[in-house]
């Protein structure tokens, strides 16, 4: 399979910079695949899974928010939060998921935005956890 260059970059730094073959990823839309060849794209990224193929193996991520594009055939991600599966220390993840979940359940003493950050947390840890499966 054809492969081509990938850069992923956090508000940390430089995270990825290499060779792919497929990368697949959420974005704000729905799921999208891209391959060599791809034509010039750019969109907004969700939260969810990241897969990429380099050298033949597949490697797993949570990839949670910022934005993808595909530009004379490179493709650059710069992602708010990217962590490959094998990094997530799922003990954390529950815990920010327990957390989110009695602020968003118990209501009382919270505000709307205290609700909705929480409910943001939840989402990122759901997929930080689902991610390191």
């Amino acid at each position: 399979m054809r492969s081509f260059p990938l850069k992923i970059v956090t508000p940390d730094g430089l995270f990825y910079d290499g060779q792919a073959e497929s990368i697949t990823l959420r974005t704000s839309v729905g799921e999208i695949g891209i391959l060599a060849g791809h034509m010039d794209y750019v969109t907004t990224l969700g939260m969810g899974r990241c897969k990429i193929v380099m050298d033949g193996k597949e490697r797993t991520a949570a990839c949670i928010g910022g934005m993808v594009s595909v530009s004379k055939g490179s493709v650059s991600v710069v992602a708010t939060t990217f962590e490959w599966s094998e990094d997530i220390d799922v003990a954390r993840a529950k815990r920010a998921a327990e957390n989110a979940k009695s602020i968003i359940e118990s209501k009382t003493g919270y505000t709307k935005e205290e609700i909705t950050l929480a409910e943001a947390r939840l989402k990122r840890a759901l997929v930080r956890i689902g991610s390191a499966k």
